[in-house]
């Protein structure tokens, strides 16, 4: 059987982060690739316009029809907004759902809350116990930890601190320090695993990292083992960043990845 994989993310009408950015890697990835949207956004390269959320129950009801039919091998959830809509997802998700990825986006690009503050308390309580694996970025781990995190020597006290909150394994992604080499840290059964590669002369690269936790989503709904998984992640998020260093859609600064890349 073909693996599956279930996308519980927003809309980006740009079409370079969020669900379609999970989609476009499943689809890569050669994962077969459903969705339950949680809002809508009218953005473009530049900016977010505006959002609409789609009501809690409305998400909860795309998980559960999709899943009573098609079921998943791995489902990964992106921007949930709310702790109303974190509540539904975790009550649709069947309690025995594998390798479910939470990448808890929080902040914008620039780093600014873009969730209702009551939602980190819900991913904490909610998901995160129930997590194969949680990918925050830089921003992120700094919010839910209280830690300041001013360099990749403390990323694995901080993936230790988040590990407490019941996942099974933590990946920070270290790409927003300001340093020619991007580390990426891993913390899983007690042990921390750091990855190191060089900062590719992209700026602000949009949807690496909603693009990075699919990726992982894919290969673990093919059986990979979660370490194997992020090197590949890895690998094929750089050779997206390479193949996009030289191309631009829109007016905006930041690229988009070729998720047309080859495959490593």
């Amino acid at each position: 059987m073909i693996p599956r994989a279930l996308a519980i993310a927003a809309s980006d009408s740009s079409g370079a982060a969020g669900l379609q950015a999970d989609l476009k890697t499943f689809a890569a990835r050669r994962v077969y690739g459903m969705a339950a949207l949680t809002a809508l956004t009218a953005q473009d390269s530049m900016h977010v316009a505006a959002i609409q959320r789609v009501p809690p129950d409305f998400v909860a009801q795309q998980i559960r029809v999709v899943l009573n039919d098609l079921g998943a091998d791995a489902v990964k959830c992106g921007l949930l907004l709310s702790a109303e809509i974190i509540a539904a997802v975790a009550a649709a998700l069947p309690s025995d759902v594998p390798n479910l990825v939470v990448d808890p986006v929080l902040v914008d690009g620039k780093g600014r809350l873009i969730v209702a503050p009551e939602a980190l308390d819900a991913y904490k309580q909610l998901l995160f116990p129930r997590a194969r694996l949680i990918t925050p970025n830089l921003d992120e781990a700094r919010l839910l930890t209280d830690l300041p995190l001013r360099s990749a020597d403390e990323l694995p006290q901080a993936a230790r601190a988040l590990a407490a909150f019941g996942a099974r394994a933590v990946l920070i992604k270290g790409g927003h320090f300001a340093q020619d080499t991007i580390c990426d840290v891993l913390w899983e059964a007690g042990q921390a695993h750091c990855f190191e590669s060089p900062r590719l002369p992209v700026h602000n690269p949009r949807g690496a990292g909603c693009t990075f936790a699919a990726c992982i989503t894919a290969e673990l709904a093919k059986g990979q083992a979660l370490c194997a998984a992020v090197q590949t992640a890895r690998a094929y998020v750089q050779a997206a960043l390479a193949a996009a260093a030289d191309w631009r859609l829109g007016k905006g600064e930041r690229a988009i990845l070729d998720h047309g890349a080859p495959l490593p």
